[in-house]
Order: structure tokens, then sequence, then C-alpha cells
């Protein structure tokens, strides 16, 4: 095993923040929308830590976006600009994911520090953090005081258009955080994503040299890489 550098400081403060944010709002958004069948919480804690928590993910997602846009760690999320690569590598890591990995086959994508997400990894993040959770903080705005963006609101179609976007991305990111755990123990170990999460650093397996003292092919090979 040898390690890599491939989550900075910053980013580990947004994800944990995230993370933990994430489930504050999942409890108390199903808190605020079945009021009376689901009895956590009064409502108005409830509402008051939504809007609260909200603002904190707010600020939490532009150092995010700041950090990553004027750092050299954007190269992580430069999208592959050809379709067909992007195609054949995620039909390639699915096939992993489904398949490949049951049977103990080689991870096709192969961990960097500037190249940490796979093709449907990086693919799903850009959606996710550049249109899904814009979506839903915007979203989350306007309905926060309706009143004083109301020119918004009706731009958009009025307040059931704009609770529907919020409720639908909503869904979204609850399937998300159920998802995610999982995909994280598809390490070497279980815990290996989990703690490089904590650390900074990625373990990768070393693959046997060949012979004649030639260096391996891939030396940044790794068996398993979940989203992290």
């Amino acid at each position: 095993m040898r390690r890599i550098y491939v989550h900075p400081l910053p980013v580990r403060i947004w994800h944990w923040i995230n993370a933990v944010g994430f489930v504050a709002m999942i409890i108390t958004g199903l808190q605020i929308r079945y009021v009376g069948q689901f009895d956590l919480m009064p409502f108005w804690i409830a509402v008051d830590l939504h809007n609260l928590i909200g603002f904190v993910l707010i600020g939490n997602f532009l150092l995010w976006f700041s950090f990553y846009l004027f750092t050299d760690k954007i190269k992580v999320y430069h999208p592959e600009l050809s379709p067909m690569k992007q195609f054949r590598a995620s039909f390639r890591q699915l096939a992993y994911y489904g398949y490949g990995i049951f049977k103990g086959d080689p991870n096709p994508h192969h961990v960097s520090a500037y190249k940490k997400f796979n093709a449907v990894q990086s693919m799903s993040y850009q959606i996710v953090m550049l249109l899904l959770f814009p979506i839903q903080l915007f979203t989350g705005i306007l309905l926060w005081d309706v009143q004083r963006f109301s020119g918004m609101v009706e731009l958009l179609g009025g307040v059931r258009v704009v609770d529907t976007l919020h409720v639908l991305t909503f869904i979204v990111f609850t399937a998300f955080i159920f998802i995610h755990p999982y995909l994280t123990t598809l390490g070497h170990t279980p815990t290996a994503h989990i703690k490089a999460m904590f650390t900074g650093y990625e373990e990768i397996e070393h693959e046997t040299p060949m012979t004649g003292g030639a260096e391996p092919q891939h030396p940044e090979t790794e068996r398993r890489s979940g989203i992290a």
C-alpha cells in the first residue's frame, strides 16, 4: 500500500459540514412537510432550524465553489469533452459496479490527486453540485420569504412550482444520502474511503512489478473506488 493526498483540508471540512447539514435538513424538512404525522420536534423549531442550517449550507457551498474556482483543484471537475470516451468509461465503471466487483475484477478507474472521480462519479457530481444543489438552495431562499421574493416566485410559475422543485431535489438528495454511504464502503476495506475523508490520504494498492525490474504500468491503481 502507498498513500496519495487526494482530499485537501478545505474539501474535507466542506464535506462533513455538508453531510451533517444534509441529514439535519432532511429531518427538519420531513417535520415541516408531515407536521402532525412526524412529531420529532415542534413545528416552529423545525422551521427555524431548517432556515438556519439552509443558510449555513449556502455559505458552505460558496466556500467550496470558491476553493475549486480559484485553485488548480478545479481539474478534478473538468468534464470529458469526448462523448464517446465518456460513454465508454461510464459503461466500464457501471459494469464493474454491477458485476465485476463481485468477481474480484480490478477497478477500471485509477485514482490520482487530480483524477479522484471515475467517469460515473464525475458526471454525477457535476450534475449534483452545479445544477441540483443550486436549484435546491435557490428555491429554498424563495420559500424562506415568499413575500419578499414574490416577483421571482411568480416569474417561475408560483409557489406551487417553486415548492415542487424544492421537494423534487429534496427527494434526490435523500436518495443520495442512502446511496453515498454504500459506495464509500467499496474501497480495499469497507472504511478506507471514510478514513480518507478524515485524513485526506487515499491508500492505493501497488501492482506487482514486472520481471526484470520494470516499473508497473499503473502505480496508482486501486482495487475499488466508491464516491468519497
